[in-house]
């Protein structure tokens, strides 16, 4: 009985932990991010059908991975939209990281110059 009552505390401190982060951020920042984001997603989604995987198909022989599929019974399994879409994942995960990265390093260089101007004395 005490590991529900543990779970249940343990939840009621992430339940409050996400409160305060949710109301934290400014709302219209966000929506800003989600709709940019949106966008960049299907410029993504563009890049790999329409320029990514035709070229990975003509290296590969001319193959049309929109066109891979399997059918068992009357049902049609397109594992070649499958395959484009884990690539749109990988680009997408890739530039996420890459700004991730950026972001770290000037938060980096900020911290190193602050401590320089401080001169160490906190």
């Amino acid at each position: 009985m005490a590991s529900i009552k543990d779970g249940l505390g343990a939840a009621g401190k992430e339940l409050s932990a996400f409160k305060k982060f949710i109301s934290r951020g400014n709302v219209v920042d966000m929506a800003v991010g989600v709709i940019i984001g949106g966008a960049f997603g299907k410029i993504v989604t563009s890049l790999v059908n329409d320029i990514v995987m035709p070229l990975i198909g003509l290296l590969i022989g001319g193959l049309n991975f929109s066109e891979l599929s399997i059918t068992i019974g009357e049902a049609k399994i397109a594992y070649g939209n499958f395959i484009q879409t884990i690539v749109d994942f990988l680009i997408i995960a890739l530039c996420i990281f890459a700004v991730i990265r950026l972001f770290e390093k000037f938060k980096k260089k900020e911290e190193t110059k602050t401590e320089e101007t401080d001169g160490g004395n906190e």
